[in-house]
């Protein structure tokens, strides 16, 4: 199977969900998922698609909200193999429905969803705590610490070099994307969606290269984004051409310096295997 049959393979397995299946299609760069399957999970109706009516107009008539409006008419397949347009939502939205289905089976999902929202509004308070979690989730995956401290480390360097960017008037999201796969080119020879591809990974989705990335690939990628925001503080380019040169230039210095080292250890820097070998990566997707 090549690489681009293993990625549709994936987007298009079922999510299994308190062992039911929810079936789910990707759409604009997300996951959607099929509402009347959530239902069925949550409440054990005999007849989803009676019930998420009721819920709808249950939330139009008490919350006076229109819950049609975060869903998607998407054409999912069924289990005669056929497929069929139904009610879809993405994550944000099928928490949103998750609230206005008064089921006993929903209310552990309402707590966790208290309980997220209270831990997000600690963290604005005292940041420290939004860096704990994040250790504490990587441990859990199975990280060792050593790789953990330089990972934050890189969201850190990342986090300067995007306030850099900020103050040169970069705001577009597209634009960040554009200069960080000119740094990562200029590295590693490779922008992140490819890079992605070589590491098997699938390219739309949500996970993230950096966390599959050893050591010595997420030394390098500080190494280049550091150089860049350094390059930039100093230059204060003003134009975003300006800016993707500065880019190219600060992947260039990490790309010598990774050469250098290629030639020292006799092999290469970037691997195609994923750290942890996808364990608890792909699970996420699957």
């Amino acid at each position: 199977m090549s690489k681009t049959d293993k990625n549709i393979d994936l987007q298009n397995k079922l999510v299994v969900f308190q062992d039911k299946n929810i079936r789910r299609i990707w759409q604009d760069e997300e996951w959607f998922y099929s509402v009347v399957d959530i239902i069925g999970v949550l409440t054990d109706s005999k007849n989803p698609r009676d019930y998420w009516y009721r819920v709808k107009k249950r939330a139009g008539e008490e919350e006076k909200m229109e819950l049609s409006t975060i869903c998607r008419q998407l054409k999912v397949a069924s289990k005669d193999g056929k497929k069929y347009t139904t009610d879809c939502s993405n994550t944000e939205g099928v928490f949103r429905i998750i609230q206005s289905i008064p089921s006993p089976k929903a209310e552990p999902f309402k707590r966790w969803l208290a309980k997220v929202g209270k831990e997000r509004l600690d963290e604005i308070e005292n940041p420290e705590l939004a860096q704990e979690r994040m250790k504490e989730i990587y441990e859990q995956k199975g990280y060792p610490k050593d790789w953990i401290d330089k990972r934050l480390r890189g969201i850190a360097i990342r986090q300067n070099l995007t306030d850099e960017w900020k103050e040169r008037g970069i705001k577009e999201h597209r634009d960040y994307a554009i200069l960080t796969a000119e740094i990562s080119k200029a590295t590693f020879g490779m922008t992140p969606s490819e890079y992605k591809a070589f590491k098997n990974l699938p390219v739309k989705s949500k996970l993230n290269l950096r966390d599959n990335m050893d050591d010595l690939e997420l030394i390098f990628t500080m190494l280049d984004e550091r150089v860049t925001t350094e390059i930039s503080k100093e230059e204060k380019p003003e134009t975003f051409s300006k800016n993707k040169s500065v880019a190219q230039r600060g992947g260039k210095v990490a790309g010598n310096a990774l050469k250098e080292t290629e030639k020292e250890l006799g092999r290469n820097v970037s691997s195609d295997k994923n750290y942890l070998d996808n364990e608890g990566q792909l699970k996420l997707d699957e």
